[in-house]
């Protein structure tokens, strides 16, 4: 008996070692990826405060590309020259997006921002308390004045629901994070790499309509800038939609 009590004592005791050293590597890890995005965040000028710990963690980890569930569309054309994609013309159907304004001085301010509301509530703060699993693209619609010469300051960062949580969405417990849906669309899309900002989006706006036939057919002050890599990465795959007239 005295043996079996010693036994038990040290598996219980080995397996309680082994959960703390769990625990400290958790919080390692948890500290090493909230000091990446504070020191990201810095470059953008942008504080990305304590409590982000977790959600980033459980963001990181839930982040493999088998993970995530692209936003379904149709492809109507692909439009190539010489070998190279010019763009794709794709139909989108009706969907429910959460998604929150920002109006920051800069757009990486107002994406990074945006962001991070929208990883709280994917990350259990809803009122379903789970994690709801990440959808690609996040979304950007931006603002242009008519002559498609400078962007507004006023952003909607969007995150697609997934298809199990279409019909009853999970309630955000942030108040600024609106659940909307979009009707079915039309959409031109056009792919880039690297950071968005400013200069670089109004680039890709004036690239593409030199490219479409018909640009005439989209909407002139309203554009989407679609991300497939979360605001922390240096090269990040993004697109640029132009949306077709109702």
């Amino acid at each position: 008996l005295a043996e079996e009590s010693a036994d038990s004592a040290y598996h219980s005791h080995g397996s309680s070692l082994e959960e703390e050293a769990a625990e400290r590597m958790d919080d390692e890890e948890q500290e090493r990826l909230l000091s990446y995005w504070q020191s990201v965040g810095r470059g953008h000028q942008v504080d990305v405060p304590r409590d982000m710990a977790e959600p980033i963690q459980q963001l990181t980890r839930n982040n493999n590309p088998q993970e995530r569930q692209t936003i379904p569309f149709t492809l109507i054309q692909r439009k190539e020259k010489l070998g190279d994609l010019l763009y794709e013309k794709r139909h989108y159907g009706k969907a429910k997006w959460a998604c929150i304004k920002m109006k920051e001085k800069q757009y990486e301010q107002s994406i990074c921002l945006g962001f991070m509301k929208l990883m709280r509530y994917i990350c259990e703060q809803n009122s379903s308390g789970l994690y709801l699993g990440i959808t690609v693209p996040i979304v950007t619609i931006v603002h242009t004045n008519e002559a498609q010469s400078a962007m507004t300051q006023a952003v909607t960062v969007a995150y697609y629901l997934p298809e199990v949580l279409q019909d009853q969405p999970p309630h955000p417990f942030d108040s600024d994070i609106i659940i909307e849906e979009w009707p079915a669309t039309i959409v031109y899309s056009r792919s880039f790499r690297g950071i968005t900002n400013e200069d670089s989006i109004m680039r890709e706006i004036n690239l593409l309509a030199a490219i479409l036939e018909s640009p005439e057919l989209c909407l002139r002050d309203t554009f989407i800038i679609a991300g497939y890599t979360n605001p922390a990465a240096a090269n990040r795959h993004n697109e640029i939609w132009f949306l077709q007239r109702p």
